[in-house]
């Protein structure tokens, strides 16, 4: 009943001010990403390095436990299957402190990949830093990024779309639109929204 709740209250706030998707708390600028090593479900470490093909990522931040964040599972294989075969890879990475909720913890990752079937790397950003580097906010929290002169850029930060609760009915898919017009060599038209969902709970 709890989690519906706070399914309804997300659902409420997105659909009273959809507008301000096209807002952001911090509007991002073009700014450089660092390379990472997080370890994967599978036991493995992965960084950027790791793909010396990718044009770009697709780098979501999210949960276990979230109840939005659930709601984008099926979306984010769709993301990957479609983005990884043109070079731009999707990571998702965990980045929520574990003391508060043991649901992602690093073994219920594993646990909910496989029930899933996640089709990407889910990866435990055990000491948060990651996130930090990002800045982060919620989950799902989404970003682009793209190789320029050797460095990974920044060039969309935000939503994944504009409807959570029904993906077909989405109007904006801006993670998406974002790649598209960046594998067309074009300027990308909607550089940051506001992403929604479960705030990212960092240590103190």
């Amino acid at each position: 009943m709890m989690k519906q709740g706070i399914v309804n209250r997300l659902l409420i706030a997105a659909a009273i001010v959809p507008a301000i998707f096209l807002l952001s708390f911090a509007a991002i600028s073009v700014r450089e990403v660092k390379d990472f090593s997080l370890k994967n479900v599978d036991g493995a470490m992965v960084s950027l390095k790791d793909y010396p093909n990718a044009k770009g990522f697709i780098i979501v931040f999210t949960c276990n436990h979230c109840p939005f964040a659930q709601l984008y599972y099926k979306r984010l294989n769709e993301l990957n299957a479609k983005y990884a075969a043109k070079g731009v890879p999707l990571l998702a990475i965990s980045s929520t402190d574990t003391i508060n909720y043991e649901d992602d913890s690093f073994e219920k990752m594993v646990l909910k990949a496989k029930r899933e079937q996640l089709n990407f790397p889910y990866l435990y950003d055990n000491t948060q830093q990651v996130a930090k580097d990002f800045h982060a906010q919620k989950t799902p929290h989404a970003y682009v990024i793209w190789k320029v002169d050797g460095k990974w850029v920044v060039k969309y930060s935000g939503a994944i779309d504009d409807n959570g609760a029904h993906a077909e009915l989405a109007n904006n898919h801006y993670v998406a639109a974002a790649i598209d017009e960046l594998l067309a060599e074009k300027e990308v038209s909607i550089k940051d929204t506001k992403s929604i969902g479960c705030q990212i709970s960092f240590r103190k």
